[in-house]
């Protein structure tokens, strides 16, 4: 379980187009946004990227920088980066189950079109230096967090400097 308050763990993935993502490399003005998705295989990821990518100013804006990521191939990636319409959104492959593991995400077992296994979604806000702000994770791929929902909650952590909350273990 990844804590707000504690050190996010490490996360470098390769990026469809040759980049490397690496989050202790990051240097936002107030968060990095790391939105994992399940992969090219879901509609409902279809869905939330392509709202994220119209929403990557709006973000910006409050001095937020964005990755998806996911436990895709290259292939995979790039497919979903071009049928989805993702021009702008940097999209990271090859997250490792044993690194979703480290950060806290559920691990399902394929069925029909689906990898052998893959992470379920989740959305983290990360401090810049690596401190976890937020955490949100699913089991299902259902029932994730709007989008303007999270712009919203920054405007107000932002404004009022609300500080981490869920930082002692369950």
């Amino acid at each position: 379980m990844v804590l707000p308050r504690s050190q996010a763990p490490e996360l470098s993935v390769p990026t469809v187009g040759g980049a490397q993502w690496t989050l202790s490399e990051q240097s936002p003005e107030n968060f990095t946004l790391v939105v994992v998705y399940r992969g090219l295989h879901c509609p409902i990821c279809k869905m939330q990227l392509r709202d994220l990518e119209r929403k990557l100013d709006a973000f910006a804006e409050r001095g937020v920088n964005v990755v998806a990521v996911s436990t895709d191939s290259e292939d995979k990636a790039t497919q979903s980066k071009q049928d989805w319409g993702l021009d702008k959104l940097t999209l990271g492959y090859g997250l490792s189950i044993e690194t979703a593991r480290e950060w806290g995400l559920f691990i399902s077992t394929g069925i029909k079109q689906e990898p052998a296994e893959f992470s379920e979604p989740g959305l983290f806000l990360i401090r810049p230096g690596g401190e976890v702000y937020f955490v949100s994770v699913q089991s299902m791929p259902f029932a994730r967090p709007p989008l303007d929902d999270v712009l919203s909650a920054l405007d107000f952590v932002l404004k009022n400097d609300y500080p981490a909350r869920g930082e002692l273990a369950a």
